[in-house]
């Protein structure tokens, strides 16, 4: 595994800092190409792909976290990184994310996999080969939930995929953000979550009621008030009970790398004691003990560690497919 000397050995700091660091203008020298998808009629989703100068080895897809987008310091690093080593790339929007055309339809919630799974079969029906997608915090969990829900089907479809800082267990994950030590970040998430309300409700004043919005204090309050209702869940806790990729890590079927900070301010430790890392040879958990959320700065060149990680386990994966081996050696780091 490559090693990593962190710049930061604070979690909160190392957040801060992967938040802010400059990132690489990768639009000099890869055109971007924006491609828009309708997974369901009337409902689009922005992709933002851009291809290697020479023979492409494979096809990324980067799925932002919450309240995040295709512009993410995180993703533009790691496409930088991928497109340089001769992979594709394509950062994924949410729904009504980064640019998106928004309806009422078109909201996002932390296990919305049909989204990504259409985007995924249509690279696939355009000759695209091998996929791998990969998720950053909220978007981890729509990855490994995809994976889980596709079991050995998934095979057809993606090579591979990768999830970093992600809130495997959604109601440990609300709870652990809303520790005092985090009151700068969950204020940050829940004041765009409370401002996206606003914007919607002058389109959508049926859906987006600003009754509820005085209480809300914490995301917790805001996926009971909003998240649940919109889609049906009921109540915030049923949302994360069904929604957590926890429950489909067992289900897995592709190699997966999953990459953790056990000083993540935002996700507990603890919820990566999960049984499936030791009995499902198809995950491969990666900790170190600082990194933040979704930092991983490196005290030495090159700073972007998590960028280095993924390409070492993808050239792992690309030896492997020529090798004519496809089950993945059983590692947990």
């Amino acid at each position: 595994m490559l090693p990593f000397e962190p710049f930061f050995k604070n979690g909160h700091l190392a957040t801060i800092a992967g938040n802010f660091w400059s990132r690489p203008e990768i639009e000099k020298r890869w055109p971007v190409r924006a491609d828009r998808y309708q997974p369901e009629p009337g409902i689009e989703v922005l992709v933002h792909s851009q291809f290697p100068e020479g023979e492409t080895k494979g096809e990324l897809i980067l799925v932002h976290g919450l309240e995040g987008s295709s512009e993410a310091g995180y993703a533009r690093s790691m496409a930088g990184a991928a497109l340089e080593a001769g992979y594709a790339v394509h950062r994924f929007n949410m729904r009504g994310c980064g640019g998106s055309e928004w309806n009422p339809k078109a909201n996002y919630h932390s296990g919305q996999t049909g989204d990504l799974l259409h985007v995924i079969r249509e690279r696939k029906r355009a000759g695209a080969g091998p996929i791998y997608p990969i998720g950053f915090s909220l978007g981890g969990n729509v990855v490994l939930k995809m994976a889980g829900e596709l079991g050995e089907s998934a095979t057809d479809l993606i090579a591979g995929l990768a999830a970093v800082c992600t809130p495997i267990d959604l109601s440990a994950s609300v709870e652990h953000i809303d520790r005092w030590q985090n009151y700068i970040f969950a204020r940050r998430f829940v004041n765009r979550l409370k401002d996206r309300v606003r914007r919607r409700h002058r389109i959508a004043p049926e859906l987006y009621d600003l009754g509820p919005l005085a209480s809300v204090r914490t995301i917790r309050d805001f996926d009971d008030a909003y998240t649940a209702k919109i889609f049906g869940f009921g109540t915030a806790e049923n949302y994360y009970r069904t929604q957590s990729s926890n429950q489909f890590l067992g289900w897995i079927r592709v190699p997966s790398l999953v990459v953790h900070a056990q000083d993540d301010p935002m996700i507990p430790a603890a919820i990566y004691r999960h049984p499936a890392f030791a009995s499902n040879p198809f995950l491969r958990l990666v900790t170190v003990e600082h990194g933040g959320h979704l930092g991983f700065i490196s005290r030495r060149l090159p700073r972007f560690w998590l960028d280095g990680l993924v390409l070492e386990w993808l050239a792992e994966q690309e030896g492997r497919q020529k090798a004519g081996n496809a089950r993945p050696a059983h590692l947990v780091s």
